[in-house]
């Protein structure tokens, strides 16, 4: 499934944050947004999930403007995953998955056998079957997030976005995160994700999008575009970038400020 802008303008609290942005997001590609503070990311990811409406230009689904879908058509299609959740939700994981159905299910409808599967299907994929039980204020940073992901995937999107998904976890748990998006793109979803890590960024993206001031600075595969002249521009302080010994990938890291000085 394609989602494509077409020179998208967005504004957030009253700021223009998104300035005249083309781009074009293929289907089953695995695609990283990176920029400062302020750079207009989760702004654009907003846009391109429907929640905010543009200011000018257009958000395309498969061709269609996405603002002349239904709604419930758009979450049939595509699931966004905010950053911050909902707090004192006082319910099971389980309970939170079978919230992923509501587009699928008319008004008083009882579940089908199809909800059944595709709820099963999302606690497993997210890893989250084994406390499906368990209520949502029980489980760890990891273990929650990993929940929200498994609501997202119940809609059975074939498109997911999700901001900062790895904010405030630990190592482990970003890890772990990570790898589910890795597989879910392996099995064919096109995973939109705005990551503030750019060692996870080039460890695990194929695509990513930088962006500075609303504006796309640089787009392209992770080899070619997390080297430290474009990462400089985009965010403003000298850029140290290593190759991974096992994969090759690259692993961005800011310089230390007294690396050039002399003695």
């Amino acid at each position: 499934m394609r989602l494509s802008t077409e020179r998208l303008s967005l504004s957030y609290n009253g700021r223009d944050a998104v300035h005249e942005v083309t781009l074009d997001l293929e289907s089953g590609e695995l695609i990283a947004i990176v920029g400062p503070n302020g750079s207009g990311k989760t702004t654009l990811l907003r846009g391109l999930s429907r929640l905010l409406r543009p200011v000018a230009g257009h958000v395309l689904l498969d061709g269609d403007d996405i603002r002349a879908i239904s709604s419930r058509s758009v979450a049939r299609r595509l699931a966004v995953l905010p950053q911050e959740h909902p707090e004192g939700v006082d319910i099971t994981v389980n309970e939170l998955v079978w919230r992923g159905r509501a587009p699928h299910q008319g008004i008083l409808q009882r579940a089908t056998p199809a909800d059944h599967e595709a709820v099963d299907w999302a606690l497993e994929a997210a890893d989250v079957h084994h406390i499906a039980s368990r209520p949502l204020g029980s489980l760890s940073g990891g273990e929650r997030q990993r929940a929200w992901i498994a609501l997202a995937l119940a809609q059975q999107p074939r498109v997911l976005l999700l901001d900062e998904p790895t904010s405030f976890l630990d190592v482990q748990h970003q890890v772990e995160v990570m790898a589910l998006l890795t597989r879910l793109n392996a099995e064919g979803m096109t995973i939109i994700v705005v990551v503030h890590d750019l060692a996870l960024a080039g460890r695990f993206m194929q695509r990513v999008i930088g962006m500075r001031d609303g504006r796309i600075a640089f787009d392209g595969p992770s080899r070619e575009v997390l080297r430290p002249e474009p990462l400089e521009e985009v965010f403003g302080v000298p850029m140290l970038v290593l190759e991974d010994p096992e994969s090759g990938l690259p692993v961005p890291l800011p310089r230390h400020p007294e690396a050039d000085a002399g003695p």
